[in-house]
């Protein structure tokens, strides 16, 4: 079987829309989004036209290997990133995160959006009590707060993140917290404000099983009470299970596949999300082997042309070397894309993928 070149392509999928498909504008918007670090060994492109939308009250969960880009986006767009070079937009509430100053920028971050990082023992300060550092966070966007009321809500939010005896706690330093009671202690300082926006980025990487399910659960309970939006950063697609509606995987520096959880899981399109499940044990717990992708990430430095997953795709051809695929519609379902040149629909797809495996056996 010839596997047909796709032209004409409609690159429409590939920027995040101002409006959603109900007609309502989305909470962040993000559109084509490139960064870059000058380095001695040349420009390293991190992130090379990334574009997803965050709705309201619902979680987007950003997943794939180390290096991806995954965490200089989020970063980039509410402006932790120093030195990178950086074009495209990132609209929040109709305004441009992107091009604000400094200060307007500050105001937005913890007032508005709130971070919650991966290591919450240098996140928190070690001379400081973690009382005093919810409560500075509160007094820091607004002074008029007096010191005692800032107190008593760093208590009430300790408390709602699930620290036992809050009201002898809030006076502890965050060495007197395990692990898993700094995170929730994280994510109380990430919730002062009341953000309509949380950015999680790996927060329960460093955590045993059970304590990261106790994490979990604590954001999914303030996100449902509080109807806040989530953007979780993880390279663990038992996170995404739990807590995504949305996700975008990325690879190299762009967005593979971008879907719902469901689809993600039962009926994905992307060569490198099949890699990334069929690496996972299975959920029934049965002994089998596991299948890891071959080969190694490119170097950002000098990306590959075409595809940059081509290099170490089962199924790639022709025109994944030399062209880079768009995200495009895929299995006649507008809210799931792809960038991937194998065919959009499900019968086209599997016999491309046969061919292809059958063309690869017979050269061996």
């Amino acid at each position: 079987m010839e596997i047909p070149v796709v032209d004409n392509i409609d690159n429409s999928a590939n920027a995040a829309p101002d409006t959603l498909r109900d007609g309502a504008t989305p909470l962040l918007s993000v559109q084509d989004l490139k960064v870059s670090f000058r380095t001695s060994d040349g420009v390293v492109q991190a992130v090379r036209g990334v574009s997803f939308d965050v709705e309201r009250g619902k979680t987007l969960a950003i997943v794939g290997e180390s290096g991806s880009g995954k965490s200089v986006s989020t970063q980039t767009v509410v402006g932790l990133t120093r030195g990178a070079m950086v074009s495209g937009r990132a609209l929040f509430e109709g305004r441009d995160l992107l091009t604000m100053s400094k200060e307007d920028l500050r105001q937005v971050r913890g007032a508005k959006i709130g971070m919650i990082f991966q290591d919450s023992q240098s996140s928190l300060h070690p001379y400081y009590r973690v009382g005093w550092q919810i409560s500075e966070m509160i007094r820091a966007h607004d002074r008029s707060i007096s010191k005692s009321a800032a107190r008593e809500r760093s208590i009430e939010l300790l408390r709602r993140v699930g620290i036992p005896k809050p009201e002898r706690r809030v006076d502890d330093f965050p060495h007197q917290f395990s692990g898993g009671m700094r995170q929730r202690a994280m994510i109380a300082m990430a919730m002062a404000l009341d953000p309509v926006l949380l950015v999680a980025d790996e927060p329960t990487t460093a955590l045993d099983v059970t304590v990261q399910a106790q994490v979990l659960e604590v954001m999914a309970d303030l996100q449902a009470e509080f109807g806040t939006a989530l953007i979780m950063i993880t390279h663990d697609l038992g996170v995404v299970a739990d807590v995504a509606d949305e996700v975008a995987v990325m690879y190299a520096g762009r967005i593979m596949e971008r879907t719902g959880r469901r689809e993600l899981f039962y009926h994905h399109h992307h060569p490198y999300t099949e890699g990334l499940l069929g690496s996972l044990p299975a959920e029934s717990g049965e002994r089998q082997r596991l299948r890891p992708i071959s080969g190694a990430p490119p170097s950002l430095i000098r990306p590959p042309s075409g595809c940059p997953f081509h290099p170490r795709c089962p199924y790639a051809f022709d025109q994944c070397r030399s062209e880079t695929p768009p995200l495009r519609e895929v299995f006649g379902d507008q809210a799931h894309h792809s960038a991937c040149w194998l065919p959009t629909d499900e019968a086209g797809r599997g016999e491309a993928r046969a061919a292809l495996t059958s063309s690869t056996t017979s050269t061996r």
